[in-house]
């Protein structure tokens, strides 16, 4: 009995120390911007751990770069968060719609959509790259907000993951609201999508992720510098910004932070989410 518990237990402790290590190794880049983006300018990239720590490089972007070529890295900032908030509920919003309609009604076309979505999906984005990019600039849309917003109201990803959930709620619950005189919408809004939290949080979180970190396509169609996004404000950073390699890192802290304290804020949603998914 005591070799048994004790092969358990060693079992178990080289599962955490693997698991450990494997967490240090995921982690060490984040850790290592991190200390990097509160070092001494003196110190960036010479130490992994300053011999000091303070916020300069942060005041030093939140002031616009100071005289060296300024920057609005705040405003940039504020345009990543707009434009990532404003497309991320638009795609959860039609999402549960779509998926709704797809799901629970019954009308002529439904599966041609269905297999549109699902197509869509695996059709490689890049394609339509040029095509998206001359209607923007046809419909005088370039160099607006809503050229980064327009292209990405609408998430196929998004419509296959509500309709799918919602086929596993039990229609009995939908003719129930029905018969108690409640509306599509109101169906939708008051009983679907609160039951559909967890797959809602999992949809936000992967939406305004891939939102948020977006380059290309706002690097495309943005030219004025008051309007372009984190991301694009950090590429170019490489160019000019080269001998300020401090406030590079303090930019990437600020490009990740949002992503972090979303994650914390619906971890427990998100696991429950994953969960269901599979099960489903």
């Amino acid at each position: 009995m005591f070799p048994a518990r004790r092969r358990r237990s060693v079992r178990i402790a080289t599962l955490y120390f693997v698991a450990t290590c494997v967490l240090l190794i995921m982690i060490s880049p984040y850790l290592y911007m991190l200390l990097q983006s509160l070092a001494p300018w003196r110190e960036v990239d010479r130490v992994f751990f300053p011999s000091s720590f303070g916020f300069h490089s942060y005041r030093w972007l939140l002031a616009g770069g100071a005289a060296a070529l300024p920057r609005p890295w705040l405003r940039a900032w504020g345009n990543s968060a707009l434009v990532a908030t404003v497309v991320t509920l638009s795609r959860v919003i039609v999402g549960a719609l779509v998926g709704y309609a797809l799901a629970v009604l019954s009308f002529r076309g439904r599966r041609t959509i269905q297999n549109f979505i699902l197509f869509h999906m695996f059709y490689p984005g890049i394609i339509l790259l040029v095509p998206t990019f001359l209607l923007i600039r046809a419909l005088g849309l370039y160099d607006t907000y809503w050229a980064m917003i327009l292209p990405g109201l609408v998430s196929t990803w998004a419509i296959f993951m509500y309709a799918n959930f919602f086929r596993s709620i039990p229609q009995e619950v939908v003719e129930a609201a029905r018969m108690d005189g409640a509306s599509e919408l109101r169906i939708i809004f008051q009983i679907m999508i609160p039951i559909a939290r967890p797959v809602t949080a999992i949809v936000f979180l992967f939406l305004f992720m891939e939102r948020w970190i977006e380059l290309l396509w706002d690097m495309i169609v943005i030219r004025d510098p008051t309007k372009q996004t984190l991301n694009v404000l950090l590429a170019t950073m490489f160019g000019p910004y080269g001998g300020y390699q401090g406030p590079l890192y303090a930019a990437g802290v600020l490009l990740t932070f949002p992503i972090i304290i979303l994650f914390l804020l619906f971890s427990r949603r998100f696991v429950k989410g994953v969960s269901l998914v599979i099960s489903t």
